[in-house]
């Protein structure tokens, strides 16, 4: 079996070198790999080209479906990894779309790259099995709240919230569209007492505009409740663009 991977704007995998741009891990030079496929439909989702394909009603706001056909591509874990190594970067991101939903192949993928230290991007409703953990280094878990139109009970699985909880790895960031948001956050936070540091609020959009008048009124919030803030950096550089 192969990763199914997105697509670039020219059809080819998205595997590129950028700056980290969200995170504990904002502007470190990294190699990123996106996968295709979603659990979850987040309605302001910025990366729908992963997930939204002809027959998926999930609602969006733009309401844009893609071609799977033209937004999805196949390769061998082995081919994968040789195009990331390639990059010639010492750290990897893994997003997606949900890529643990492709743990396996991820992890056969890993193993062709010994070297690399590891982020994971992930919705945290999925378990990475055993042969991938051991090769993560970095868990970057963005559960999703009320406002991104995922019912509760699919978007917060409590089994794996207190694994993610309990784990050194594991770091929290969560998209806030409006200060309201961030009291779900600290009720998360107490029912799974979430590390002090390992706390991040974003707020959502998708241009400066928006990001920087967000941040005005999430800043305070963030120094009230002790949580951290985080930018979205690729955003102010390269725009709402795949490959960045």
């Amino acid at each position: 079996m192969s990763l199914v991977l997105a697509t670039d704007d020219a059809g080819a995998p998205e595997i590129f070198a950028s700056l980290q741009g969200e995170g504990p891990s904002t502007g470190r030079p990294v190699a990123f790999v996106r996968l295709s496929r979603c659990n979850l439909a987040c309605t302001w989702c910025d990366t729908a080209y992963t997930w939204r394909f002809e027959g998926d009603n999930r609602p969006h706001r733009d309401d844009t479906v893609y071609d799977r056909k033209a937004n999805q591509v196949a390769l061998s874990p082995a081919d994968a990894a040789e195009q990331i190594a390639a990059l010639g970067q010492d750290r990897l991101v893994i997003t997606g779309g949900e890529p643990l939903l492709q743990g396996g192949k991820l992890a056969e993928m890993l193993e062709h790259l010994p070297d690399m230290t590891v982020e994971i991007e992930t919705n945290g409703t999925v378990k990475a099995p055993p042969r991938l953990d051991v090769r993560i280094d970095q868990y970057n878990v963005s559960p999703k709240l009320s406002h991104s139109g995922n019912p509760a009970e699919l978007a917060l699985v409590a089994e794996r919230l207190d694994d993610y909880a309990t784990d050194s790895r594991a770091f929290f960031k969560f998209v806030i569209a409006s200060p309201e948001d961030v009291s779900e956050v600290l009720a998360l936070r107490d029912r799974y007492r979430l590390r002090p540091g390992h706390v991040f609020l974003m707020a959502e959009g998708t241009d400066s505009r928006t990001l920087r008048a967000r941040q005005e009124w999430l800043a305070p919030l963030c120094l009230e409740h002790g949580f951290r803030m985080s930018d979205r950096m690729h955003i102010h550089l390269y725009g709402d663009t795949r490959g960045t």
